[in-house]
């Protein structure tokens, strides 16, 4: 379902996870988002990581109170804004680019994130210039915060 914002932008209410395949290159284990909520090109995005205690990295960070890794928050969020990144640009994943990441600014951890988590992940696109996406991004649970980073992202051509 599409319509049009009062700046114009185009709002997607959703994409779900046969969708996002679509956007997004990475495969399990390391696909990390699961649902789109929200998507206004040129703009913002909101998107869903159901954290679930069969999560190949648990049984080997932490095995006793597992945790996910931060490393994988911010990427879940880093996918998130890929997906921005592409709608923006009207184009998908091909085999002639490739989406790196390229920065980490102010990265903070708020809370750990557990087995049985909902991350609701909001990124709001900052600039993009010359093929270099600049974005704030912040992960919540359950309306804390549990991780926020500025990402800088860039699309190249494969080598």
């Amino acid at each position: 379902m599409m319509s049009e914002t009062g700046n114009g932008g185009a709002i997607d209410s959703r994409m779900d996870i046969n969708e996002i395949l679509n956007y997004l290159p990475h495969r399990y284990p390391f696909l990390l988002v699961d649902r789109v909520l929200e998507v206004v090109a040129g703009e913002r995005i909101t998107a869903l990581k159901n954290v679930s205690m069969n999560e190949p990295f648990f049984p080997g960070h932490y095995p006793h109170h597992p945790v996910m890794p931060g490393v994988l928050v911010v990427e879940a969020m880093a996918q998130t804004a890929a997906i921005l990144s592409f709608k923006t640009m009207g184009s998908k994943p091909d085999d002639k680019s490739v989406y790196y990441f390229v920065g980490i600014d102010n990265a903070r951890f708020k809370r750990p994130v557990v087995p049985g988590d909902q991350l609701v992940i909001d990124v709001t696109l900052q600039a993009n210039k010359r093929g270099i996406w600049k974005f704030s991004a912040t992960a919540r649970v359950a309306d804390q915060v549990a991780a926020e980073a500025d990402l800088i992202c860039a699309v190249r051509p494969t080598p």
